[in-house]
């Protein structure tokens, strides 16, 4: 959480538009009389519009959010008018949970109007929502989205100067075994399980549990991920139950400090999400724990009974992932690991065209969608590199695949800074260099039983003349960097995983 890169300080202050955003529907919903219940709605509608919007460009996150009401709409007048009929409820229930994770196939925007469909029929079962009330939440939802779509892209439009990257697209796949087919089925089985047995646990908060296997089928690809991210979830769950004892529970529900600390879960949700889900579902626990305390509800057993549903939610996601349609880990960890040098390699020519001279060139792009593709690497790998993991030899392993991959990104993130500096310079010396980075590129990307990247050779342009600009020696000095790293990826990832690690000198 505090040493993970942010380049551009993207996630800071992405995280303090969040904050602003969010109080910005919420007060605007208190301004125009509305309950408690409508403003919680709009907080958490707002929270989502900024979470879960992820197009790729501007443009196409203004349509998203614009459509946003289309997905939640129906299903808030959904599930408050089947509120009092819990068979038809819950069947409606599921049925949204196979749709929203389906639609994640149609790319970012299908992916967020799954989630805001899912978290509008949550939030009525959060907040006992009753039909009567339909009409304020409309308005509260309304108004929240305008209120966010305000600040990100009037207020304060980060994208437009920083385009984000292009989240990486899923595994592929084809019929019962691409991705989002297999875990609509997958989540609407965990979600079944969670749902029938949280019910017999409570028969008012059982949602924690179904809301439990939902999430932790966002942006899971394997069996062994969706495994650790159930794990996580449990571990900040139980953290921040103990967090809420210290914290909500004696503030009784008083409005001045609660809405300050649920200011402060916002920030650090957004600002943790990427780098550590244990830590997002710590400050996601707080903030529910403060938001019961403002309904008047919240009591020691209450947190007791949220660690019980959540224990069954991740129970759920464990036996579907291990029982219907499982993708093996080890699938996975090769797909992200090939997509994330394939964008070394990018980055590395961008950064040389750059250098040349090229105006148009730019490798900020590409380095960003690198860091996206190593927090996909980290989670693939995750179930190898856990403490309780058994496969010492993988474990050992995967570490170094993400210690190189590491160097590889920060040494990608040198070139940037160096090829932005308008001072710097091209010599023949980068391009042999930049030449040797991307041979070591394919020969570790090629099928397996092709030579790896210690057989590629590498030319010594010695007879061109050149002068040797000072500028040019950190660029030469991130390229080395990078053939280093790359050159010694073949051995953990061309080895039979099962054996030993040797780590060569």
């Amino acid at each position: 959480m505090f040493v993970a890169p942010d380049p551009g300080r993207m996630r800071l202050r992405n995280s303090a538009r969040a904050v602003i955003g969010v109080a910005a529907a919420v007060a605007l919903a208190e301004v125009c009389g509305l309950s408690l219940t409508a403003s919680i709605t709009g907080g958490l509608a707002a929270l989502l519009a900024l979470f879960t919007v992820l197009d790729a460009d501007v443009r196409a996150q203004r349509r998203t959010t614009a459509l946003l009401p289309v997905a939640g709409f129906p299903v808030l007048a959904l599930a408050t008018t089947l509120h009092g009929v819990p068979l038809a409820r819950d069947g409606a229930f599921l049925a949204v949970v196979f749709a929203g994770v389906y639609a994640r196939r149609f790319g970012p925007r299908g992916h967020a109007l799954g989630i805001f469909a899912f978290m509008m029929f949550f939030v009525t079962q959060f907040l006992h929502a009753r039909p009567g009330q339909l009409p304020e939440l409309y308005a509260a939802v309304g108004l929240a989205l305008l209120a966010a779509g305000a600040v990100r892209f009037v207020l304060w439009p980060i994208e437009r100067r920083t385009p984000p990257p292009a989240a990486p697209p899923g595994l592929p796949g084809t019929g019962l075994a691409r991705p989002t087919t297999r875990q609509a089925f997958q989540a609407t089985a965990a979600c079944a399980f969670a749902l029938g047995i949280g019910q017999a646990l409570s028969d008012d908060r059982w949602y924690w549990a179904v809301g439990t296997s939902w999430w932790i089928f966002v942006n899971t690809a394997s069996r062994g991920e969706t495994l650790v991210r159930g794990f996580r979830r449990v571990l900040g769950t139980v953290v921040g139950i103990a967090a809420g004892l210290l914290i909500a529970v004696p503030l009784h529900g008083a409005p001045a400090p609660t809405a300050a600390l649920v200011a402060v879960c916002v920030f650090g949700i957004f600002y943790t999400a990427a780098p550590s889900y244990s830590w997002m579902m710590f400050f996601v626990t707080v903030m529910a724990g403060l938001l019961y305390g403002l309904l008047g509800v919240l009591h020691p057993g209450l947190l007791l009974l949220r660690f019980q549903e959540t224990a069954i939610g991740a129970l759920g996601a464990a036996l579907a992932v291990v029982i219907i349609l499982p993708v093996t880990t080890h699938a996975a960890n090769d797909a992200w690991i090939q997509r994330a040098l394939h964008c070394v390699r990018a980055s590395t020519a961008a950064a040389l065209e750059r250098l040349a001279g090229d105006p148009d060139a730019d490798p900020a792009p590409h380095a960003a969608e690198l860091e996206l593709l190593l927090g996909r690497v980290r989670m693939a790998l995750a179930p190898l590199v856990h403490p309780l993991s058994p496969l010492r030899a993988r474990k050992a392993r995967a570490r170094q695949v993400l210690a190189l991959l590491d160097d590889c990104a920060r040494d990608v993130r040198g070139l940037v800074a160096v090829a932005a500096d308008p001072q710097a310079s091209h010599d023949a010396r980068l391009a042999a260099a930049c030449w040797r980075v991307e041979a070591a590129v394919e020969a570790l990307t090629a099928p397996h039983g092709t030579p790896g990247p210690t057989t590629v050779p590498h030319p010594r342009p010695a007879a061109v003349p050149h002068p040797r600009p000072a500028a040019a020696e950190p660029a030469l000095a991130h390229l080395h960097g990078l053939e280093h790293a790359l050159v010694a990826l073949a051995t953990p990832l061309r080895t039979d995983p099962r054996a030993p690690l040797v780590i060569s000198a």
